[in-house]
C-alpha cells in the first residue's frame, strides 16, 4: 500500500467537449462519488466554477481523466492533445498539482451505472465517468499501481 505524502481529498475530472464531470473522493481516499456537472462556458468561467468547488470541497489535488488508445482509436491523440492543452491552461489558475490517469472504457461503464442509479437514457454521465476515473485511480494507488499527487508548491 502506497502512503500518502499528504492528506486531503481528490478532484476528479472528466474533461469533455461540452461538459465537465466533476467527482470528489473522501479524505481519506477510499471513496469516489460524483458531484457536478459543469456544462461548458468558456475556460475562463470553467476554471473559476472547478477552482470554487475544489476550495468548497478543500481539495489538494486533481485527477484528470485522459483518454487512453482503446476509446478512440481514430481520435485518441487529437482528444488526448486537447485534454493536455486544457489543463495546462487550467494549471495557471491554480496551485494544485494534477494527475492524469487513463479514462479507458470509462464511458461505458458510466453508462451501466446511470442505469443502476435508475437516470433518463438522456441525463448526461460525465459526472459518473468522473466518479470512474477517480475510483479507478484511488484502487490504483491504494494497491501501490500509482504514483500518488505530488504535494503543492508552496
Amino acid at each position: 500500500m502506497t502512503s500518502n505524502p499528504f492528506p486531503g481529498k481528490l478532484l476528479g475530472i472528466d474533461h469533455g467537449l461540452k461538459r465537465i464531470g466533476v467527482a470528489v473522493s473522501d479524505a481519506s481516499r477510499l471513496v469516489a462519488r460524483e458531484l457536478t456537472i459543469i456544462h461548458r462556458k468558456s475556460k475562463a468561467e470553467d476554471f473559476v466554477r472547478l477552482n470554487q468547488i475544489t476550495q468548497e470541497q478543500q481539495v489538494v489535488a486533481v485527477v484528470i481523466g485522459m483518454p487512453s488508445k482503446g476509446d478512440i482509436p481514430d481520435e485518441v491523440y487529437t482528444h488526448a492533445d486537447k485534454v493536455r492543452t486544457w489543463a495546462e491552461r487550467y494549471a495557471e489558475t491554480t496551485t494544485l498539482p494534477m494527475v492524469f490517469w487513463d479514462e479507458h472504457l470509462t464511458s461505458l461503464d458510466a453508462l451501466e451505472l446511470a442505469k443502476q442509479k435508475r437516470r433518463k437514457s438522456t441525463d448526461p454521465i460525465d459526472d459518473l465517468a468522473a466518479r470512474l476515473i477517480l475510483q479507478s485511480y484511488l484502487d490504483a494507488l491504494r494497491d501501490g499501481l500509482a504514483q500518488p499527487p505530488e504535494p503543492p508548491s508552496e
